[in-house]
Formats: structure tokens, C-alpha cells, sequence
């Protein structure tokens, strides 16, 4: 049996594996495949006749489709821009009184004004501002400038299938320590496509400016 999938390039083509996420052509978002919000239009019959299928989210994203308000709250708040000024407050507050920082982000635009805001608003030095893409065929050249320098913490921002993949090529290459990482809400979602481990003792800050912090493969809240 094979089904049909779209791919980075928004063609479609032939798999022998499902879809692991929903999405409509038309309004060019996409969800999961129990999205409540896609079900309901699939039972009113409006949704059907523009239903396409990816095999994850950084085929989806690729393709140009944006996360789903309703059941990817996360990944659509970072997709949406920006962050809120009780997360960058928190941030600040977790790497604390570390002397130096190397800043890395995503090349969407919130994930850009995230590490600006943080840049600006922090007191220390900065040793680099490192980016990374959605896509690469190689993380290792920006994991390797990433980990260049030896701050005291690394602060970072990004989209969950860019940082999820960057942070994998982290682990298996450089000596990267995501114990001495703080992150914005968004890089939190990433703990699960990024494989078990990879992000453990990585703390950050949720957009309403609680703390948390990154298990083996879960996320716990801190005080």
C-alpha cells in the first residue's frame, strides 16, 4: 500500500509510510492528526477535498505550511513572533551573573528577535551570535561556531526541528553542554524530535515567565 505525501519541495509523491502530520492545502497549515479543530471540518465535509500529508514537521515546514493555532499551540506561537516580556525576563534571570554568552537562533524572524531582545537587555559579554537553518544537509559547520568559544552559558532561541536537529549535531560532535543552555518557550518543544538525552538539563522560560527545565525525555517545571 503506499500513500501520498508532500514533500519539501510542496509536490506530492508516492510513500510506503503514512503521514505522521495533517495539513490543508489551501490555508497552508499544518497539524496533527488528531487536530480537534480538523476533525470538526472533516465532519462538516469542508476540509476533505484540501487534505495533504507529511512524513514530520520540518517536511512541512520546508514546504511552506505554518503550524496549527489549535493543536501545536507552541510551535504556531513561534511561528507567530515574538516573545513576551515575562519569558525574556525569566531567561535573564536564569543565566544570571555567567560572564560571557554565546547566542544562537533560528532564522525565522522571532527567533531572531528573541536573541536581539536578550542581546540588548543582558549586561555581560557576548563571544558570538551564531544562526543555524530549518534544513541543512550538515549541522556541523554551525555547531562547530556555536562551540567555538567557551562562554559560561549559551542562550538560545529557535523553531523545534531547526533546534531539534542543530542540537543533535551538538551532542554527537562538539562539547556543547546543554546543562550551561537557556532557551525561549519554543526550543522546549523540541525535546522530543531531538531524541532522548540530547537536550537533558537544558532550563528555560514559557511565555507566561515560568521556568523550565528539560529531563531525559520530558519537561519539569521549576519554582
Amino acid at each position: 500500500m503506499s500513500y501520498t505525501l508532500i514533500g519539501r519541495d510542496g509536490l506530492p509523491y508516492e510513500s510506503e509510510r503514512p503521514g505522521t502530520l495533517g495539513g490543508h492545502r489551501r490555508a497552508r497549515l499544518y497539524g496533527r492528526l488528531d487536530c480537534p479543530s480538523a476533525l470538526r471540518a472533516i465532519r462538516r465535509g469542508g476540509y476533505v477535498g484540501h487534505r495533504v500529508f507529511f512524513a514530520d514537521e520540518a517536511t512541512a515546514v520546508a514546504a511552506g505550511y505554518r503550524p496549527c493555532a489549535v493543536c501545536l499551540p507552541e510551535a504556531y506561537r513561534a511561528w507567530k513572533g515574538g516573545h513576551t516580556e515575562a519569558e525574556l525576563a525569566r531567561v535573564l534571570d536564569l543565566v544570571g551573573g555567567a560572564g560571557s554568552v554565546v547566542l544562537g537562533h533560528g532564522r525565522d524572524p522571532a527567533s531572531t528577535a528573541a536573541v536581539e531582545a536578550f542581546g540588548q537587555a543582558w549586561d555581560g559579554e557576548v563571544l558570538a551570535v551564531v544562526d543555524w537553518p530549518e534544513d541543512a544537509a550538515s549541522w556541523l559547520r554551525p555547531a562547530t561556531r556555536f562551540t567555538a568559544q567557551e562562554p559560561d552559558a549559551w542562550v538560545v532561541a529557535g523553531t523545534p526541528p531547526g533546534w531539534a536537529s542543530m542540537a543533535r549535531r551538538l551532542r554527537m560532535s562538539t562539547g556543547w553542554d546543554p546543562g550551561r543552555t537557556f532557551g525561549f518557550a519554543s526550543i522546549a518543544a523540541a525535546v522530543v524530535p531531538a531524541g532522548p538525552g540530547t537536550l537533558e538539563g537544558l532550563r528555560g522560560a514559557a511565555a507566561d515567565g515560568t521556568a523550565w527545565r528539560i529531563g531525559r525525555n520530558l519537561i519539569e517545571s521549576l519554582p
